[in-house]
């Protein structure tokens, strides 16, 4: 675990052994990469033009669902000026748009939308996180930055553990934060790691883990992820958690 990590888990009084509620608590006051913490906050101060009157949350973002969650999508980081802005996984911004979108259409979500912390959006079933969880110049957090995260991810799998049936992991870069995650976790990783690709499934001690291409911008524009690839995958995950 790096230095940094140590601190932050430290500060609240020692390592979380509360449930997901404390851990969020603790994430949010995350100051360990100097980079990450350094842009978010610019960020926050010069905003959007479209967003100029409201304030940025410009802190970690925590995850978002309940802690009974039977079903996590994994993505990469909060957006500048999406999860940055508003305080909430993939709120916000076009990436949302799209995600939030099939869900509803799928039955997990109780709205199609998702455009502020406080806008009544449910998720049934479902919790959202990241592997990273601070907004990172040009959407890019580091390998290292990458590690000095991941024991969030680690915690957050352990509280949900209980309920946690199916995966489904946004892009490549989460697929390869992922896996080392799960295996700190508690769960028997195979060996080699099994490689990302859009419609992956891989069995892990009860637990169905899917690969999707991210919801960004550049392959929702472009047509490489469609509404109806995303829902597909989705469909299927939520089916393998047994959410009805």
């Amino acid at each position: 675990m790096a230095a940094g990590v140590v601190m932050t888990w430290s500060y609240g009084g020692g390592m979380d052994t509360g449930g997901l509620a404390e851990l969020d608590t603790r994430i949010s006051g995350c100051r360990a990469c100097p980079r990450l913490v350094a842009w978010r906050e610019e960020v926050a101060r010069t905003k959007r033009a479209a967003f100029a009157d409201e304030t940025y949350w410009g802190r970690p973002v925590p995850g978002f669902g309940p802690a009974d969650a039977r079903l996590l999508i994994v993505g990469l980081a909060p957006a500048a000026h999406g999860g940055n802005r508003t305080g909430r996984m993939f709120t916000g911004d076009r990436s949302g748009d799209v995600l939030y979108q099939a869900l509803y259409d799928v039955g997990l979500a109780s709205q199609p939308t998702s455009v502020s912390a406080a806008d009544g959006l449910e998720l049934r079933g479902v919790r959202i996180t990241a592997p990273v969880h601070c907004a990172p110049p040009a959407n890019k957090p580091t390998p290292a930055e990458r590690d000095t995260c991941r024991p969030w991810l680690v915690r957050e799998l352990e509280l949900l553990r209980p309920s946690l049936r199916a995966v489904v992991v946004l892009g490549a870069f989460g697929w390869q934060a992922a896996l080392p995650a799960f295996a700190e976790a508690g769960w028997a990783v195979p060996k080699p790691r099994p490689v990302f690709a859009h419609g992956a499934r891989v069995p892990l001690d009860g637990l169905e883990l899917f690969g999707c291409f991210h919801v960004s911008q550049r392959n929702t524009f472009t047509g490489r992820l469609t509404p109806e690839m995303l829902r597909d995958v989705l469909r299927t995950a939520k089916e393998a958690a047994g959410l009805a």
